[in-house]
């Protein structure tokens, strides 16, 4: 990998079923492992992902797996990527970041995301009693988080006296996510750092969401400079056919949750076996999803992720990598350091 080029691990905490031992099948410390791991390996930033109501993946409060890893990793910056605003109160989700940037100064990112992270029974029960928001107060939930971290509220704004406890001068490094460019330039609006999640939608993922972005930037009239970072979804073997074996769970988790099938993730030789029964167009829709991440040997990957940032024209790229077993994403992880 260019020495330019910084690797982030985007984890979004997936079970992994094919785990007898019970602390392995524990999403949340298979999360913290992965985390010592890759804190060893290198890796610039640990991110934890945000998800309710799903067989799939176990992490529903990013911020308490973020204290935990923060406290037993040294090196990589760890955040959320992201917290679902929709979801809560910006006061609350400043008070949370607030005291984690007083426990590891210099170590916290915040993200933000507008999706809800889950389906609509979820989202009524984490709204409950009141209705859940409405997707248009986003922008103003998000331009409020930013004001109450950085003790910039306008004197006549209705929360101007709000305090936020402990006092400290270090922030959390905020984020917005993307993958199609509906947040790019909102996010350079409000003056916060754009990951772009590629691996959500690789179809309607173009480097010119990020000219939106600069765009946006320019006209909030911000001093500094952005950062942007490139979210991948990727797979590492020992050989191609291993590496695209390994991903096949992700793609055909892909598959279903295009036609609402939210089962647990199926091991790869049982996705060989479905595809056995596939018509011509599911098996084409197959390779097309395979073709959106990036699948191979370490050597492989490498020259994809660098000619992907290069593209983007990113110097950090993060990496989610979904699979049914512990180890094998694991050792992924290693093969792409």
């Amino acid at each position: 990998m260019s020495q330019s080029i910084q690797l982030t691990v985007l984890d979004q905490s997936p079970v992994h079923p094919a785990e007898t031992d019970p602390a392995l099948k524990n999403a949340g410390l298979m999360s913290i492992e992965l985390a010592k791991a890759c804190d060893e390996m290198g890796y610039a930033r640990y991110w934890l992902s945000e998800h309710h109501n799903s067989p799939q993946f176990a992490g529903p409060s990013p911020e308490i797996l973020i204290a935990s890893i923060a406290s037993v990793t040294q090196n990589m910056r760890i955040g959320s990527g992201g917290v679902m605003l929709s979801h809560y109160s910006p006061y609350k989700v400043a008070e949370v970041f607030n005291m984690l940037s007083a426990l590891f100064p210099d170590r916290i990112d915040l993200g933000i995301g507008r999706a809800p992270g889950g389906d609509g029974l979820a989202s009524a029960a984490l709204a409950w009693p009141s209705p859940p928001q409405n997707a248009s107060s986003y922008p103003a939930q998000a331009s409020t988080l930013k004001s109450l971290l950085e003790q910039t509220m306008p004197d006549d704004h209705p929360w101007a006296d709000l305090h936020i406890s402990p006092e400290h001068n270090v922030r959390p490094e905020m984020w917005m996510l993307g993958s199609t460019g509906g947040s790019a330039e909102l996010a350079g609006q409000v003056g916060m750092n754009l990951a772009l999640a590629r691996f959500i939608s690789p179809d309607h993922c173009s480097p010119e969401i990020f000219d939106a972005y600069e765009r946006g930037w320019a006209a909030g009239g911000h001093a500094e400079k952005p950062k942007r970072m490139l979210a991948i979804g990727a797979f590492c073997a020992e050989t191609q056919e291993e590496a695209e074996l390994l991903a096949s769970t992700a793609v055909y988790r892909k598959m279903m949750m295009g036609i609402g099938d939210n089962q647990p993730l199926l091991a790869p030789e049982a996705v060989q076996d479905q595809r056995k029964s596939f018509s011509s167009a599911q098996e084409a829709q197959y390779l097309h999803l395979l073709n959106g991440y990036t699948v191979g040997t370490a050597e492989h990957c490498k020259t994809e992720i660098e000619a992907l940032a290069k593209a983007f024209n990113v110097d950090e790229v993060a990496v989610v990598t979904v699979t049914h077993d512990f180890s094998a994403r694991l050792e992924s992880y290693h093969l792409l350091q």
